[in-house]
């Protein structure tokens, strides 16, 4: 098999898992690696396309990894533990308890169907919960594209 050149945002998925060797084996594999959310970040599900948009409105600087499965319409963000408080009232959005494991490739592909729509880039960024809310909030889900009909 053929070696594959080291990426940052792999390397930081596979540490945050117990057993980082056993992670980069499956990924060497062509396996999804189960990594397990808890002190560094907690996963939030929620639909594609509703995601998309979110992450438009959000903007690169407050934006974390975003995991997707287009055959299933999921996405997870990766946000940081404690921010299930700030989305209880958004309905769209389910927050994974600490110890949920994620089923995910690699920063740099994609594996049985899942990749990562925004990747991680190794820094331990995640997406800002604020600018979450706000984009999936009342105000975030009626708003209009600029030159939308009404």
């Amino acid at each position: 098999m053929a070696t594959r050149t080291r990426n940052p945002g792999t390397d930081w998925l596979a540490s945050c898992a117990p057993d980082p060797v056993q992670v980069h084996r499956s990924w060497d594999r062509d396996e999804l690696a189960l990594v397990r959310s808890g002190a560094l970040w907690v996963a939030v599900e929620a639909a594609i396309t509703p995601t998309v948009t979110a992450m438009q409105r959000i903007g690169p600087d407050c934006l974390g990894p975003v995991l997707v499965y287009p055959g299933a319409d999921r996405a997870w963000w990766l946000l940081a533990p404690g921010a299930a408080d700030l989305l209880a009232d958004l309905p769209q959005l389910a927050v994974h308890p600490a110890g949920w494991g994620l089923r995910c490739p690699p920063a740099d592909r994609y594996v049985n169907g899942l990749g990562w729509l925004e990747e991680p880039d190794g820094s331990g960024q995640l997406t800002n919960p604020a600018a979450l809310v706000a984009a999936f909030g009342p105000a975030g889900s009626t708003r209009r594209p600029a030159g939308a009909a009404r």
